[in-house]
């Protein structure tokens, strides 16, 4: 009886992590720049530093052109909100299926359904070098713990997708990544699986990976302490609410990890219609005014609203070919708006 697997399935060799990084490398101002991004994100974890972070871009990058108009779009907003709002720009290259889709740019470059890895890795590493040069602090989703050594030397800050967080791997994957670590909440709205998460991840451990030369290996991890909560909103609805952010402060403390929170603004917390987070951003905004555990914030936006089918053409520049996302004018419009609140916010802590 056959099994029903196709035994004579070719493999592809992809590239190693050291032979990318040699065809397209860091140059040393970049990697200072980086490491300085860094810090200043954990100065701001630690509370060290006054603004709010702010994680903004797209649902996921597609193309090239649009990706890099909008960085360029963003580096303008944040010359004006300098001193209150820290803009890390989303370059999500790879997107989790709950079922089947289009996995990203460092699967299916060419959105054709091919797979071409090898394409994908070359392409992702030139976006996030391009995106680098602007001055841009990088996030992006750690999803495939395979190829994240691949980009490991220029994203500031890391999302661990809410059904990725509950996962051995992915928490072994996190204690050995550089930056920061936000961490969302289940897809059932509780911050129990996130908590235990970032306490893992924390913790020195001994690992399988990949290393450079591509060879699987033991290591070890030193951990990554830099880990936070993102509130991303449940089966249950939103949970961005003063009363909700409050409770998850409490238990972060009382597990003895930072009480602040970065709220993620799109998923269940505006319903899944992206105009929507405009909402959540002015009511975190007049949370500030009445004292908040809040982080920062984290924002889908894109040049174009809305979404448009996958497809290989270009289709509507600027637009998402994966989840909708808020336009340009409506994003940094809400941006400007918080960085005022922030700013107020702040006024008023330095008088009381």
């Amino acid at each position: 009886m056959k099994s029903g697997i196709d035994q004579t399935a070719a493999a592809t060799t992809l590239v190693s992590e050291q032979q990318l990084k040699e065809e397209l490398p860091l140059p040393g101002p970049l990697t200072r720049q980086i490491d300085h991004q860094r810090k200043t994100l954990g100065q701001l974890l630690a509370g060290e530093d006054s603004r709010l972070l702010v994680i903004v871009g797209p649902c996921s990058v597609h193309d090239r052109e649009s990706i890099l108009d909008y960085a360029r779009r963003l580096r303008e907003l944040q010359a004006r909100v300098e001193n209150q709002l820290l803009l890390v720009m989303r370059v999500y290259i790879e997107k989790p299926r709950t079922c089947l889709g289009w996995k990203g740019m460092v699967n299916d470059p060419q959105r054709n359904g091919q797979t071409d890895i090898n394409t994908g890795l070359q392409a992702s590493r030139r976006l996030m070098l391009d995106i680098a040069e602007l001055g841009l602090p990088i996030a992006t989703e750690a999803l495939n713990p395979q190829l994240v050594g691949y980009f490991d030397d220029l994203v500031s800050w890391y999302a661990l997708g809410a059904r990725t967080t509950e996962s051995q791997t992915h928490r072994e994957m996190a204690s050995r990544l550089p930056g920061v670590l936000g961490f969302k909440n289940a897809t059932d709205g509780g911050v129990e699986v996130a908590i235990n998460a970032i306490k893992a991840a924390a913790q020195p451990q001994s690992i399988t990976a990949i290393n450079a030369q591509g060879r699987l290996v033991q290591e070890h991890s030193p951990g990554n302490a830099q880990g936070h909560l993102v509130m991303r909103g449940g089966k249950a609805g939103p949970n961005y609410d003063r009363a909700s952010l409050l409770q998850a402060s409490q238990q972060l403390a009382q597990a003895g990890l930072n009480p602040r929170v970065l709220v993620d603004a799109s998923h269940a917390n505006c319903g899944k219609v992206a105009e929507r987070q405009v909402e959540v951003l002015q009511d975190l905004g007049q949370q500030l005014h009445q004292g908040s555990p809040l982080l920062g914030v984290m924002l889908e936006s894109f040049i174009a609203g809305g979404n448009q089918p996958l497809q290989s053409q270009e289709g509507r520049y600027g637009q998402s070919m994966t989840d909708p996302c808020l336009d340009w004018a409506a994003s940094s419009q809400a941006l400007l708006s918080l960085a005022k609140e922030v700013k107020l916010a702040t006024a008023i802590t330095e008088s009381a």
